[in-house]
């Protein structure tokens, strides 16, 4: 976003809340090219992203005057970091991983993989043909807690704003999940809230149902009930046996698990409790 301001709200709804951005925006001598506002009248709530042109002469100041001229308790960033970095958790399965890298080699992805942790070591000869490190980590012959406590270390030392569970097949802790608070992102091989846990296709199957669906969402201590950030769905038959609809599914999965990756990427996402608002 090179000669451009981006700026992220939330706060309580109140009369004339987009002029008072504008004006003190505008006694900062930026000018509004796009302003994306969402009001959830139930909650009483108000998001706004915006993005101006020229950049802010002193950010802090713009953050500080917005944060002065709204409602008591508004969350406002201004030119968060552009290029993110993401740390990629895997298990066995390629799919996802395989879609995030080819995506960072040819520099559509617009963040930096700075590292792939693995409970098994299979990833790794593929991870490391595109000068990614890749770091063994094994949760056989130990506890959990020393299991997580090692991946922590090492993600800890490239310093991600992002993890990303891209098919890592290990449920985490609520202790693990707290060092990173909005900052973990899971691709789940279903369309939530139906399936959660093991086995979805074959869970589908059985149903015999006519779409199957994959969830971005991110992670928190209830299990695959985060908040939502993507989704998507792909229409089954009857002819569907388990394997087609992995197959099928992991099509789904690599989509969704972009989109989301994208809007989380361009800073398009605000959560607010177990919920997103996404300006697509």
């Amino acid at each position: 976003m090179t000669n451009q301001t981006l700026i992220l709200i939330q706060c309580r709804d109140a009369v004339g809340l987009v002029a008072t951005i504008s004006n003190t925006v505008a006694n900062h001598g930026l000018n509004i090219v796009t302003m994306r506002e969402y009001v959830d009248e139930a909650a009483n709530r108000f998001y706004v992203r915006i993005v101006c042109a020229g950049q802010a002469e002193d950010n802090d100041r713009l953050t500080a005057d917005l944060t002065v001229a709204l409602p008591e308790g508004a969350t406002v960033v201004v030119n968060p970091p552009e290029q993110k970095r993401l740390a990629i958790l895997v298990t066995k399965e390629h799919h996802c991983l395989g879609d995030i890298i080819v995506r960072h080699f040819f520099n559509t992805l617009d963040a930096k993989v700075c590292c792939v942790v693995g409970n098994y070591d299979t990833l790794r000869a593929f991870t490391e043909r595109f000068d990614i490190p890749f770091h063994h980590i094994s949760h056989e012959s130990k506890s959990k807690e020393q299991f997580e406590e090692e991946v922590a270390e090492t993600v800890e030392t490239y310093q991600p704003d992002y993890l990303v569970l891209a098919k890592f097949m290990r449920i985490l802790s609520s202790d693990f999940v707290s060092r990173y608070p909005g900052r973990i992102i899971n691709i789940h091989h279903s369309f939530l809230p139906a399936f959660i846990g093991a086995n979805p296709y074959k869970q589908a199957h059985e149903r015999g149902v006519k779409l199957i669906g994959a969830t971005a969402h991110f992670v928190t201590d209830d299990l695959d009930q985060g908040p939502i950030i993507a989704q998507d769905i792909k229409p089954v038959n009857h002819s569907f046996t388990v394997k087609d609809m992995v197959r099928a599914g992991k099509e789904v999965e690599k989509s969704v698990l972009s989109k989301a990756l994208r809007m989380v990427i361009e800073d398009r996402v605000i959560i607010t409790g177990n919920r997103t608002v996404v300006f697509e």
